[in-house]
């Protein structure tokens, strides 16, 4: 999509995960240093499209964490920025396993890491997937959250079996919130055996919420739920100010005994 500053523009773009569609629409363009418009001002259709331009560096990202919005975007277009609402999320202690997950959990027969190979976590996000044509973690958004990672702020947990990275997730915590960007799976139920352990480490660290974005029957399979935004902001504008516990994480060894 072309944006442009308060003007209206021409082209393809897509909701938070979603298809594309041609659509005509007004959203402001922000320059490198200048503020996020207010939340309110997002889009209906395409629901939560905020603002175009700025820069993924490490202040911008945290800043837009804090007020509830993040980036998505396809190769090509501008940096998008997005605050959905209603909002999906995911409380620690909610989570729904399966019979058959917490067998598996119990009997430990793979290795749950942290914050150990996040260059890979991210890589194999970045993988296309079926019935998806390309990728939204383009090369600008990998080496923005390697920064943040960097900074102590991004973290990957990961799911070994055999040796190898069978499946995984990364995100952003900022105070006792967690964000949730993108998971993947090589492996049956390798990502959700990484969101259990991060959920239940999570709720020992008294965590109030798990963003997940946009719904999406898998999410809600796990317990995640639609809240709307205002809720959604409010909760964030409580945890984000509690202190960080910054990189790199380390979970307990007895998480599911």
């Amino acid at each position: 999509m072309d944006a442009e500053s308060s003007s209206s523009g021409n082209g393809e773009s897509a909701g938070p995960r979603g298809r594309k569609t041609n659509i005509s629409i007004v959203i402001p363009w922000l320059e490198r240093h200048q503020p996020f418009p207010a939340v309110t001002r997002a889009l209906s259709e395409p629901n939560g499209l905020l603002a175009a331009g700025g820069d993924l560096s490490t202040e911008r990202l945290l800043d837009a964490y804090r007020r509830g919005i993040f980036p998505w975007y396809s190769e090509g277009q501008p940096v998008l920025w997005w605050s959905p609402d209603p909002r999906m999320v995911l409380v620690p202690g909610e989570v729904r396993l399966s019979r058959s997950l917490r067998k598996r959990l119990r009997r430990r027969n793979c290795e749950v890491r942290t914050d150990s190979a996040f260059h890979d976590v991210i890589s194999a996000c970045a993988e296309p997937r079926a019935r998806e044509a390309g990728t939204w973690i383009t090369s600008e958004m990998a080496s923005a959250y390697a920064a943040l990672h960097s900074a102590g702020y991004a973290h990957c947990v990961e799911t070994w079996i055999e040796g190898r990275l069978a499946g995984g997730l990364y995100g952003v915590a900022i105070g006792r919130m967690f964000y949730g960007e993108s998971m993947f799976s090589r492996e049956t139920d390798a990502s959700k055996i990484a969101l259990a352990h991060l959920a239940r480490q999570l709720e020992r660290w008294q965590f109030g919420l798990i963003d997940c974005q946009m719904a999406t029957p898998h999410l809600a399979s796990l317990g995640a739920r639609e809240i709307p935004r205002v809720d959604f902001l409010r909760a964030v504008a409580e945890l984000v100010n509690y202190p960080t516990r910054f990189g790199p994480w380390r979970f307990d060894d007895d998480l599911f005994d």
